[in-house]
């Protein structure tokens, strides 16, 4: 099983961790630039970046060592860096996935030749919005820009291993009973007005409490946007759901029926159930 990943404010102290692992992901990332990772390029890391930008790492749950690097100017990308040992485990997104939770809608530059960063970032659902010179290396820069996420809650529910889902009218496709804000409504005030709306039951936004929240790319008239979805458990085992507003019917799925029959959030929600030992594998 691999660790947790925990994402926590820079701190000084992490200095060491972090100008090594930075300059081991720019020389990988950047051989086209020579002494990537060295010289003025390190100073500045160090002594302006690391002071002024607003910067979280993310670090093992278990041991507490530190595998990325995100620097923010507001809700600019001022950097993303994982260490390349720990590539390919989902870290990158993850910070990625903080920044837009602090600031909405993001914006960075990515070296037109760092492929693998430019397929990295348009997986996430970012798109060329400009380009230009670096006077520094002379190399080409694509900024790159995305919306704010959409935010949505959803209720998890299960009964006998199966989880709680509904569709909605004129969609083939199950999602978690839930949905989006509306204006001035906390999240748990909002699941609370949705389930309501949808399946006339009465989960006072007290009796509800946060579990976690899934990334994910939105469905439906919404496909290609982010969504980040916040779900609760609590409220009453025992219900007697009664379909209303655009619902038409609602069902409990194990794995393999979700897999099959709901939205790319749904399954997101159902492995995270899995690992927790909620839902059988």
């Amino acid at each position: 099983m691999s660790s947790p990943t925990i994402i926590r404010p820079y701190r000084p102290a992490d200095e060491p961790a972090v100008m090594d692992l930075w300059s081991r992901a720019v020389r990988r990332a950047h051989p086209f630039i020579e002494g990537e990772g060295t010289g003025e390029r390190a100073r500045q890391l160090r002594e302006v970046y690391l002071v002024q930008a607003d910067n979280w790492v993310a670090e093992d749950g278990h041991d507490g060592t530190v595998l990325g690097l995100l620097g923010l100017l507001g809700s600019e990308i001022g950097g993303l860096f994982v260490a390349p040992e720990a590539q390919g485990r989902g870290i990158g997104a993850q910070l990625l996935e903080h920044a837009a939770s602090l600031h909405g809608a993001l914006t960075l530059g990515v070296f037109a030749r760092n492929e693998a960063a430019r397929a990295f970032y348009a997986h996430l659902g970012f798109t060329e919005r400009d380009r230009r010179t670096d006077e520094a290396t002379g190399e080409e820069v694509i900024t790159l820009g995305r919306p704010a996420p959409l935010r949505s809650v959803g209720w998890l529910h299960i009964r006998d291993g199966r989880l709680l889902s509904v569709r909605t009218r004129g969609n083939d496709t199950f999602y978690l009973p839930g949905g989006k804000y509306e204006p001035g409504e906390t999240a748990p005030e909002a699941l609370s007005r949705e389930l309501s709306e949808e399946l006339g039951l009465s989960v006072p936004a007290a009796d509800l409490s946060e579990a976690f929240t899934v990334h994910a790319s939105a469905h439906g008239v919404n496909a290609g946007r982010r969504l980040h979805m916040t779900c609760f458990t609590g409220g009453p085992q025992a219900i007697a759901p009664a379909p209303g507003r655009e619902i038409a019917e609602y069902a409990w799925f194990d794995r393999h029926e979700a897999r099959e029959r709901c939205a790319p959030a749904h399954m997101r929600v159902v492995n995270r159930l899995i690992a927790q030992g909620r839902m059988t594998a």
